[in-house]
């Protein structure tokens, strides 16, 4: 078992705001133990689908027993990463509701836990992830 749990993230929308989905990979060790994906609906932007990606992923940690586990959650919004790093303000108003959502989920499960921003390139199953939603949902 693996000490550190790492979590890929991605969120978007085709022509944002447009038909949204979110998608998650959540790696023990070397294993793969889920992945994640959900249509969120035809007019979500990217930076909520990023939010909801993230509070999808983190859910599914907490399900599966992972909430005292230090967990790094690997995201390529650098937005998203640095509003629920502490960093950054959220000043647009439809993101409000969604970081506060995030923060209490952290807050109550999982005090161990790191947003770290990741290129595109290193996140590439949670992108297939989202775009197999979007696609499944005929869009």
């Amino acid at each position: 078992m693996s000490e550190k749990i790492i979590i890929y993230t991605d969120g978007g929308a085709r022509n944002n705001p447009g038909p949204a989905g979110a998608g998650a990979v959540i790696i023990d060790g070397d294993t793969v133990v889920s992945e994640i994906k959900k249509f969120l609906g035809e007019k979500q932007t990217n930076n909520w689908a990023e939010y909801e990606a993230v509070f999808l992923a983190l859910t599914e940690a907490k399900r599966l027993g992972y909430a005292e586990r230090p967990i790094e959650a690997r995201l390529d919004s650098k937005l998203v990463a640095e509003q629920l790093s502490g960093n950054w303000k959220i000043k647009e108003p439809t993101l409000k509701p969604q970081w506060a959502k995030v923060r209490a989920l952290m807050q109550e499960s999982f005090p161990a836990i790191k947003f770290v921003y990741v290129p595109r390139e290193q996140n590439k199953e949670a992108d297939r992830l989202v775009n197999e939603a979007i696609d499944e949902a005929g869009y």
